[in-house]
């Protein structure tokens, strides 16, 4: 008798989607052999059509998309699965066992599928800086189809020259489609992550705006469409072929499911009550219209003086005649001493509808804006801020900390989760660290970085940082150690940890996912599946990404019997991969009520000790997952 056991990659989505359409139409499933006689299944999209016929258009007229050449590969490679997995990195880890916060070192694309295993529908914003696609600045060159030999260079089992970073040159006759290609996937896998009501604020140029634009009203809907903030990043001209100087950038915002921003809260300074009104504190605010709204253009009259007002030259009323006079008999409205001034309209506090006024599309400089205006400094600040940190410019063009907090204040709350896919940088952890200290949050970072190599001729290389993640790794530490140095809230737990994931080849051996071309030449090697060089953390980490187990709660190590046992958040997963399991040792374990517990197939010290494991546990905690790899 076999445990139920792992199936240790990630899914493909579109098997998972067939899957439910089994479920909901079994007709529509074909069953079908394969060359090697595996029994597969595929679906009949004409009985799909059939039952789905009201819903179907036909109308074969031409559409509004945009399409480029790779998009049917892009969107295969968002849905795909791999056989990978993500290892711990103890020593590049910052208070490991307990910190809330993940650093994931490797590609993008393939840490979200990853973390889609876990944080499907939980993560509540996300903040990218991608490549703006300026013909100098680097992207990802995704494979989408490869052979056997580029899989194996591209798994890390063979060496290889070429990076997985390349420039993407105005010349290539691909430019924006090879941008495209690499952003779509990530974006698609980004909104699957995104809660309920989470939000994502992407900051980009004009290189790609419109391009990006259209592919978020294709994944998001632009329905979903919250807005774009404009942030004028430079103060000095930018020479320019054109006599424009491009000193501003957009940061899209698309919701998950029509959410909106949390604006700004609502203040009452300005209210005041001179005359001594009975209804309170009160502004003066204006009292016209942009646009008609039937009869609203006429004179009104001061019951005091007799003097006559029109709106002002372009404008009309905002109410109707009738409404105006009852405006005016009841003081509402603040006729001036001059003739030549305009009317007021007389606005109590105790009248506002919302505890928050919607925030500015404009981005201001520090000083310069109003109460709904978002302040964050130009990028030279932030550059000389990260200087200072570090004590030389060690990277170019960072965002700043107050641009990133204000947009983690404008769509999470003080628990998000925010996720940051292109963590350059980690301007993003950085941000999340100081708005918790100020506010008393407890706020989760994930970032993820790709070990970007670092150019030899900079100061950064020069100061021992051989790629970018490194880099953005050793900001968190000082940021964090720099933050804990201020006054902090008294509710914050001083959180400033992250653990460390890296990206990798799966830790099972090529037999685990093909059991059924076990061959005479395999029995050795199926005997031990497990690769040589993977140890029982990484083992733990692959099965918390398989069982979609939260990648940061806190991992506890004991040794019970012998043998080292790993417990989870206490009882959320209980691990054993060492062999010679007794049944003592599992009635010891089942003691606990785990929700999970994972062994390997072949760690029992008999057969009949593995045969016993389920009724050991449907016995004593019948509630526990039981699965083996």
């Amino acid at each position: 008798m076999s445990l139920k056991r792992l199936k240790m990659e990630t899914g493909d989505t579109a098997i998972e989607i067939a899957r439910i359409i089994s479920d909901l139409i079994p007709e529509s499933i074909i069953e079908k052999t394969d060359e090697t006689g595996k029994v597969g299944f595929s679906l009949n999209f004409q009985v799909l059509k059939r039952t789905l016929e009201d819903l179907i258009d036909d109308n074969e007229k031409e559409s509004y998309q945009l399409g480029w050449p790779g998009k049917r590969e892009a969107i295969f490679a968002s849905s795909s699965s791999i056989k990978k997995t993500l290892r711990p990195e103890k020593i590049q880890s910052e208070n490991y066992e307990k910190t809330n916060n993940v650093f994931i070192d490797g590609d993008n694309l393939e840490a979200l599928k990853l973390l889609r295993e876990t944080y499907l529908g939980k993560i509540d914003v996300i903040y990218i800086d991608p490549p703006y696609n300026t013909g100098s600045d680097l992207i990802y060159k995704d494979k989408f189809k490869s052979s056997t030999s580029d899989y194996l260079t591209s798994s890390g089992q063979l060496g290889h020259e070429g990076e997985v970073l390349v420039s993407n040159l105005k010349t290539n006759g691909r430019f924006h489609s090879d941008w495209l290609n690499m952003m779509f996937p990530r974006l698609r896998i980004a909104r699957q992550l995104l809660s309920e009501r989470g939000m994502i604020f992407i900051s980009i140029d004009d290189n790609e705006r419109a391009n990006l634009q259209k592919i978020c009203e294709e994944i998001f809907g632009s329905e979903n469409f919250v807005g774009s903030f404009v942030w004028k990043r430079r103060s000095g001209s930018m020479d320019a072929l054109s006599n424009l100087s491009e000193d501003h950038e957009y940061v899209l915002v698309y919701s998950r499911s029509g959410a909106s921003l949390n604006g700004v809260s609502r203040t009452f300074e300005k209210y005041q009550n001179p005359d001594n009104d009975p209804r309170g504190a009160w502004i003066s605010d204006n009292l016209s219209a942009g646009k008609p709204g039937g009869d609203t253009y006429y004179p009104i009259v001061d019951p005091k003086t007799g003097a006559e007002y029109l709106p002002p030259n372009g404008r009309y009323w905002p109410y109707s005649r009738v409404t105006m006079a009852k405006k005016i008999a009841e003081g509402r409205v603040i006729f001036p001493k001059l003739g030549s001034s305009t009317p007021m309209l007389k606005r109590f506090a105790s009248e506002a509808m919302k505890e928050t006024i919607p925030v500015s599309s404009w981005i201001e400089r520090p000083g310069s804006g109003g109460q709904s205006t978002i302040s964050c400094p130009m990028n030279s600040s932030a550059t000389k801020a990260l200087k200072t940190l570090f004590g030389s410019k060690i990277f170019s063009f960072p965002k700043p900390v107050e641009l990133v907090q204000a947009f983690i204040q404008q769509g999470g709350h003080k628990d998000s989760i925010v996720l940051d896919f292109f963590a350059g940088s980690a301007t993003t952890a950085h941000a999340v660290l100081g708005s918790n200290a100020k506010d008393g949050g407890q706020r989760q970072f994930i970032l993820v970085q790709i070990p970007e190599k670092i150019d030899e001729k900079t100061d950064a290389f020069k100061e021992g940082y051989a790629n970018i993640a490194e880099l953005s790794k050793e900001r968190i530490r000082r940021a964090g150690k720099k933050i804990l140095e201020a006054d902090c809230h008294p509710d914050w737990n001083r959180d400033v940890g992250f653990r460390v994931l890296k990206v990798d080849t799966s830790n099972m051996k090529d037999i685990y996912y093909r059991p059924d071309e076990l061959s005479q030449g395999d029995l050795l090697e199926a005997v031990d599946n497990v690769k040589s060089d993977r140890t029982p953390e990484d083992l733990l980490f692959q099965v918390l990404v398989d069982w979609g187990v939260d990648l940061s709660l806190p991992i506890r190590r004991e040794t019970l019997q012998e043998k080292t046992v790993f417990f989870v958040d206490d009882n959320a997963l209980v691990a054993c991969f060492d062999s010679g399991i007794t049944e003592d040792l599992v009635k010891e374990l089942a003691k606990h009520e785990p929700l999970r517990v994972v062994f390997r197939d072949n760690g029992f010290a008999s057969d009949a000790v593995k045969i016993n494991v389920e009724q050991i546990f449907r016995q004593l905690s019948p509630s526990t997952e039981v699965r083996s790899l």
